[in-house]
This record gives C-alpha cells, structure tokens and sequence, in this order.
C-alpha cells in the first residue's frame, strides 16, 4: 500500500515540475515578445518622420520645373546641376532689361548718341556693366542674405537647397562686383571724363544693393525705403549711366528721374507679394506683411498710376517741340514718332529726352527740357 502512495504521490510531483516548466515558458516568451515590439515600434517612427518631407514639392516644383524658367531665375525653375546654369540662375537675367532700357533712354537723352561703331559699342559695355554684372552682384548678393527667407518660400532655390556652395557664392558676389567696376572706370576713360562719374555712379550703385540686402541697415526690412531704393536703382542709376556716358548729367535729371522712382516703388512691391510668409517669420515689415496683401495690392497701383498720371500731366504746359511750327507734343502717335525718329535716325538736329515713353521734346544741337 505504501508502495502505491509512493507511486501516486512521485507521479503528481512529477506533473506539476512538468507543469510549471510549461508554465514558465509562456511567461519567459511574452517578455521577448515585448521587447521585440518595442523595437519594431521605435523603427516605425521613422517612415512617419519622413511622411512630411513629400509637402515640399507643393512649393517647389523643382522636379517637373522649367530648363527656360532656371535660366531666367524666376518660380517654376528646373533643378540644375550645373554650376554655370546656377550661376547664371542667381544673377536673374529677367531682371537685367529695365536696366538696358534705362542705358537706352539716358544715352538718347544725352542728345549725343548717334549711330556710330563707336557710341553703340560704349552703349553695350555700359548695358554689359547695369546688367549682367552689377544687377547679377545685386541679385546674388540678395540671394545669399535671404537664403534663410528662402528656405521657408523657395527652398528649392539654389543657396537653400545647396545646390552651390558658400565659397561659389561668394567668390561670383566678388567677380560681378570687381567686373562691375572695371567696366564703369573703363567707360570713365573712353567717355574722356575729368571726374570718374560713370565709376562713382557704379560704386553707389553697388553700396546701396549691399544695405538693401545685407545687415545692419538692411533696407529692406522697411517696405517704404527698401522699395523705393529698390525702384530708384532700376530706374535712375542706368539713366543716369547712359546719360553721363555720352553728355552732361544735371540735376534736374536727377531729381526729376528721383521723383519718377516713385513709380518703381509700386514695381517693387510686386516682388514683395511671392514671400509674405517668409519676411513675417523672419520680422521683415514688407508692405504686404505691414498692410495686408489687399492693401499693399492698392498702394503698388496708386504708387505706380499716380506718378505716370502726374508727370504726363504736367509735361504739355512745360514740353514744346522745336520744329517749325513749335506744337505741343499732345498725343500718344506724336510720342512714339518723335521716340523713333531719335532712336533710328542719326540725326544730330534731334535730341531726346524723357522718361521711358512719356513725352519727349527736340531742339536743334543740345537737350531742351
């Protein structure tokens, strides 16, 4: 009897070692389990970080941009590799022909263009040195204080997005800058002048696009000077250029094309409304930002109408043509005519003086205003 209690008793211990060996396993298992879990949770946050990335083409359309669109360096561009494309890129050529223009206007205003080997060479030096070197200095220059701006409204552009480098930006800031330069002094020498004028203007030219851009003056934080300094650079610094080059430049053309950057304000806040959300998160009071985009929209057309209006006004009681029967200069066709007539003719009875393609008035040998 002994012997079976023994038996029974060697057999229930038995079973439950055998039991709890079971039962230890289960408990032992859930702990891998977790740990594993743990592990596949953490390396699951990491595709949930990257989700956001994929907004970034809605801002930058780099990818499906335009090859035409990066060469002119405007919104919409493709993405580029090649250094000299990006270079080309930062120094925005679609900003270079109101610069042109104004060489065309000063020189024409001067009364002492003609169309000579000579005078159309000076006047495609002096374009060569308003446009691709000094406004791509300006456009550079701005580009490379803004990157930070530009990596919240454009990150695809090329400082933000690394396409070109610190030192390549700054050794083109310093190229365009020295050529800029060398080109005004060259002209200096070539126009016979006493006093460096066309260099001067070109040095100014250049100090006022670096406190546009870079701190602590930085006009551009203040959307009224900034866009007028802005406007007075595109408007009267390449008048006065062309004007300087081939006559005489006076102070009633300077204050007069002073006045008339005023018009240049109400351009420059155009440029303004592509980066309100940048200038408000870095403090810049843009008169989108300052007023409102609805407000700014009213004061870059009133900005821009007013000036025209005003000056076209004033010019019938003050501008006569010195031709045979002096009559007022009054219409659009008699402004376009006289306006052809300077430019294609070489004629040196006429002479042309204006602002852009407002009213003009000739007299024999020398500029009447």
């Amino acid at each position: 009897m002994s012997s079976v209690l023994n038996t029974v008793l060697s057999t229930r211990l038995s079973n439950v070692k055998s039991t709890n060996r079971v039962r230890t396993r289960p408990v032992l298992s859930p702990v891998s389990v977790s740990f594993s879990r743990r592990r596949l949770t953490v390396r699951a946050q990491e595709p949930n970080a990257n989700e956001v990335k994929p907004q970034a083409p809605d801002k930058a359309p780099a990818a499906s941009g335009s090859s035409f669109n990066q060469l002119l360096g405007i919104k919409g561009a493709a993405q580029e590799t090649n250094k000299w494309k990006i270079r080309l890129q930062l120094t925005k050529p679609v900003t270079w022909p109101p610069l042109i223009w104004g060489i065309v206007c000063g020189a024409a205003a001067s009364g002492n263009f003609h169309w000579n080997l000579e005078d159309v060479a000076k006047s495609i030096v002096c374009m060569i040195m308003s446009g691709p070197c000094l406004t791509g200095y300006t456009q550079t220059i701005n580009d490379w204080y803004d990157r930070e701006i530009d990596a919240i409204n454009e990150p695809y552009r090329p400082i933000p997005s690394g396409a070109i480098s610190e030192n390549e930006v700054i050794t083109q800031i310093w190229v365009l800058l020295l050529a800029g330069l060398g080109l005004a002094g060259l002209l200096d020498v070539w126009a016979g002048h006493d006093f460096p004028t066309i260099f001067w203007l070109a040095v100014g030219g250049s100090l006022l696009s670096y406190i546009y851009s870079a701190p602590p003056l930085k006009l551009k934080q203040n959307g009224w000077i900034g866009n007028f300094a802005l406007g007075a650079s595109y408007i009267s610094l390449p008048w006065w250029a062309g004007q300087a080059l081939f006559g005489t430049l006076t102070p009633d053309i300077i204050v007069l094309t002073l006045l008339y950057s005023i018009a240049g304000l109400g351009i420059a806040i155009v440029n303004d409304f592509k980066s309100v959300e940048g200038d408000r998160a870095m403090g810049l009071q843009s008169l989108p930002v300052a007023f409102g985009p609805e407000t700014a929209k009213w004061i870059c057309v009133g900005a821009i109408d007013i000036t025209q209006i005003s000056v076209a006004a004033s010019l019938p009681t003050q501008i006569r043509i010195s031709t045979r029967d002096s009559r007022p200069l009054t219409s659009d066709i008699d402004q376009l005519r006289c306006f052809a007539e300077v430019l294609f003719t070489d004629d040196s009875r006429n002479a042309y003086n204006g602002q852009m393609s407002l009213m003009h008035k000739f007299s024999p040998d020398k500029l009447c205003f």
